[in-house]
């Protein structure tokens, strides 16, 4: 059999420097060429995987499959690694780096590294706690119906009536999920099974259930409706169908799930640290090494974190005369935990006022921001409440992504349960974190990438993500932010709060700190109130390593600016060096590094 040969046309009579110019030009053809089929090929990828997850289509704005929910079962965890793994294994046959311009290495290199950390959750995937501090089926299905759920037409509400009847479903194969783990040893801690409880039961509070006004899916249900163009008898006719779909299949899934906790709650000894699991040890070193990207041992990390405890002690010691205040910090901390001045009415007033704060701050963020950053989201984002419904479990504060089409704003959400907990110093920095210019300009910048595959636009690394919003806390004061003393102390709090973080975490997973011996050296050295400590604990504990993100991040991203600063001199420019760490989405620290010290050594030759 002959060989075919394909050879490119000889260019006779052309100059060397002509003939190596033409040859680039065909290289740089060739490698657009191969850069555009591996972005083809990652976003059919991705495609393909997010078909797995309803909700995850929803999140992102699309109305495929909108009258499902996901797939609870493990079979259904296995199936996505799997189709995962063969994207990985075609990828490594159909595509070689070499052929691929720098950009398309990185998501070659970057998608390897995704399916890795898939293969690493699902090896630990009966470690995960569906019943939690951190939420439950029970409290997130009715917010994704609420928040993502669009109802444009008769047939999305159809779809959410469907969705409605799918609770039943989800709620047994958690129940499969969560037996499993406990016959395996693995059982949640004490202290999650009553506000789980309690959240689920504010679902089914209110019509259709019982008396009193309507609940909160069924009050979105009917407002979503409400604004169909259709007649009235059409949408009477469907939100019949939405009460009998909760009274009927939606309680039935949360009997199920008030069965279970009464069935696993008297199995919860303690509320100790992932030590206390099997194989506990070698879990945490996984859940540290997927937190912060790095090899950092649980020990280095505690370290860490005292060293930074000291370090912003003593920003906060020097701070003291600007606050006019003379005691030890002791005295200062709970001067902001319990001084009225420093406080919000414990009222809706008092909620509202926040709330316009926090709009003006980021308001402030998005004036200032052209002197920091070439490129501004397009995405609005808005500052909104928790639902009452949810302020148990919810977070302090955090950022949902906006979608991809546009249709979702970013949204920065503030638990206001209690105003008295709530320390009006800290607002400004929570704002500049979780909005402007943190989360949403990293999440959403990164949404609007041109030419970068959608698992890299959509998904990331919380190192990278955490560590830029704690950076964006300090980088809103070179923004013009904290220009009250207090405001920039609150900063200060913040940023112990995550250094904090990482002696806790670390300290109730490998050091078998009890819970109340994490509370007390939370308490001992923040100003934070106790409602908030005792949250942040029982996060820590559900969720092993996670917090430890947050400063290792900003670590990493602080050392890069610097490294930046020295070597380009009077070259740098701030929205460069931005541009450089926002430009390709979330990245695990070695890799940022990697590209920080490329766009350096570029810009140095310029």
């Amino acid at each position: 059999m002959t060989q075919m040969i394909t050879r490119r046309p000889l260019l006779l009579g052309l100059p060397m420097a002509a003939l190596v110019a033409t040859q680039a030009q065909a290289q740089t053809a060739d490698t657009q060429a191969e850069d555009a089929r591996l972005l083809a090929f990652l976003d059919k990828a991705f495609d393909e995987s997010l078909a797995l997850s309803p909700e995850g289509m929803t999140g992102l704005g699309l109305k495929t499959d909108n009258n499902k929910l996901n797939d609870y079962t493990d079979a259904g965890r296995a199936k996505a690694l799997a189709l995962a793994e063969s994207h990985l294994a075609r990828m490594k046959v159909e595509f070689q780096p070499s052929r691929l311009s720098h950009a398309g290495q990185l998501s070659y290199q970057l998608f390897e590294r995704s399916v890795a950390n898939q293969r690493e959750n699902y090896r630990w995937r009966r470690y995960f706690f569906p019943i939690s501090t951190n939420g439950t089926p029970a409290g997130n299905l009715p917010v994704m119906l609420i928040n993502r759920h669009r109802v444009d037409n008769v047939a999305d509400a159809r779809a959410y009536v469907a969705r409605l009847a799918e609770v039943e479903r989800v709620m047994g194969e958690v129940a499969v999920n969560v037996r499993e783990q406990a016959r395996m040893g693995i059982v949640p801690p004490k202290m999650v099974f009553t506000p789980a409880r309690g959240d689920a039961k504010a679902v089914l509070v209110g019509a259709p259930f019982t008396s009193g006004a309507d609940t909160p899916v069924f009050a979105d249900f009917k407002a979503k409706v409400a604004r169909l163009q259709i007649p009235d008898a059409e949408k009477a006719a469907l939100t019949a169908e939405a009460s009998a779909a909760l009274t009927g299949p939606f309680k039935r899934g949360y009997d199920v799930f008030f069965a279970l906790l009464d069935e696993i709650e008297p199995q919860a000894k303690s509320n100790d640290g992932a030590w206390r699991l099997p194989d506990g040890d070698a879990y945490y070193a996984s859940r540290l090494r997927f937190s912060t990207t790095t090899d950092l041992t649980a020990d280095q990390i505690h370290k860490i974190g005292l060293e930074q405890v000291r370090a912003i002690h003593a920003e906060m010691e020097a701070l003291k005369p600007r606050l006019g205040f003379t005691g030890s910090l002791q005295d200062l901390f709970k001067h902001v935990r319990t001084a009225p001045e420093l406080k919000y009415p414990n009222t809706d007033a008092g909620r509202e006022q926040y709330l316009a704060d926090g709009r003006a701050t980021i308001a402030l963020a998005m004036r200032e921001a052209p002197k920091f950053f070439h490129r501004l989201p397009k995405a609005p984002l808005e500052v909104r409440a928790v639902e009452k419904w949810r302020q148990e479990t919810a977070a302090v504060a955090f950022y949902n992504a906006p979608t991809l089409d546009g249709s979702r704003p970013g949204i920065y959400y503030v638990n206001l349960a209690d105003m008295n907990e709530v320390q009006k110093p800290q607002g400004e920095a929570i704002a500049f974190h979780e909005g402007a210019p943190g989360h949403h300009f990293q999440i959403a910048l990164a949404q609007e990438l041109p030419g970068v595959p959608k698992f890299r636009r959509t998904g990331g690394y919380g190192v990278y993500s955490e560590g830029w919003g704690l950076y964006s806390e300090r980088l809103a004061k070179e923004m013009g932010g904290y220009k009250d003393a207090y405001a920039e102390f609150g900063m200060l709090s913040l940023q112990l709060w995550r250094a904090i973080r990482l002696v806790t975490d670390t300290g109730l997973h490998a050091k078998r700190w009890s819970r109340e011996q994490a509370v007390a050296y939370f308490r001992d050295n923040s100003p934070n109130s106790e409602r908030d400590i005792n949250k942040e604990i029982d996060r820590y504990i559900n969720n092993p390593g996670q917090a430890t993100s947050y400063m290792i991040g900003q670590l990493e991203i602080a050392k890069l600016r610097a490294k930046a600063t020295t070597t380009l001199g009077a070259k740098f420019d701030i929205r460069d060096f931005h541009d450089a760490v926002l430009a390709n989405g979330g990245l695990p620290l070695d890799v940022l590094a990697q590209e920080v010290d490329r766009y350096v050594a570029q810009k140095a030759k310029a």
